[in-house]
């Protein structure tokens, strides 16, 4: 009865519910009631650049998203008060906010109900910080499409979709149209690691069966030769070994 009560008390103020972006990474709402889980979440995902804020149970996290709206929600479907599925179901109601659930392994139904009611993504309990982060990463992804005309800018690199040119250091830094296409692929995803078999599929998409990983590499080779002051040591393009390569935004 109490709950209900709540629920009924609550309902007007979330309606006034909408996504804001904020920051290259974004924020992120964690809904989560285990404390040492909450705690390696939340600093995992702001070592990744995130802005992470955590509550312990349903009604406090409908609260935080209407005052503070986040970019992304992580909800745990098993936390008090109003649980998981109605957190969800207030905010399919009432916002597009992207939505990563969290299950336990055993929990196929609610895996299969959460996305039925609109959840964009689950990860399983238990469950690796880093293939969170990563999943968080592409579903904001999904939810902000790059503009194709948008410039990327750093801090010392600009990087122009629209004239193809890139200027580094105030240095126009001529390049072939596949480098261009791959440091702006790697570029609009900041600390993304990519694979060489993701990076043969997204940047040499029109023609990936003839080409290998060594491919990739040497097209790193030849991007880091024109726009690292030192190609043995890279600020921008660095290796992830075992993994593959990022940009460091």
């Amino acid at each position: 009865m109490l709950a209900a009560a709540r629920r009924a008390a609550y309902r007007p103020a979330v309606g006034q519910v909408s996504g804001v972006a904020d920051g290259p990474s974004g924020r992120i709402l964690l809904v989560e009631d285990d404390p040492a889980v909450m705690t390696l979440t939340r600093d995992h995902l702001e070592r990744d650049g995130f802005h992470v804020r955590a509550t312990g149970d349903g009604v406090t996290a409908l609260d935080s998203l209407a005052t503070e709206p986040p970019d992304l929600v992580v909800l745990d479907l098993r936390v008090p008060g109003f649980d998981g599925f109605e957190v969800l179901a207030a905010v399919r109601r009432l916002s597009d906010v992207p939505v990563v659930v969290v299950t336990g392994r055993s929990d196929e139904l609610d895996r299969v109900l959460g996305l039925e009611m609109g959840a964009d993504d689950y990860v399983v309990k238990p469950f690796s910080t880093r293939e969170l982060a990563a999943r968080v990463r592409c579903v904001l992804r999904r939810a902000r499409p790059p503009r194709e005309d948008h410039e990327l800018c750093f801090d010392g690199i600009v990087i122009d979709p629209v004239t193809r040119e890139v200027v580094v250091d105030g240095r126009l830094v001529p390049l072939t149209s596949r480098e261009f296409d791959l440091l702006h692929f790697l570029a609009a995803s900041p600390r993304q690691v990519f694979s060489r078999a993701q990076l043969l599929r997204q940047v040499w998409s029109s023609s990936p069966d003839w080409q290998d990983a060594a491919t990739v590499t040497e097209y790193i080779h030849r991007l880091r030769s024109k726009i690292e002051a030192d190609s043995h040591e890279p600020r921008w393009i660095t290796t992830v070994w075992g993994a593959g390569y990022r940009f460091e935004g």
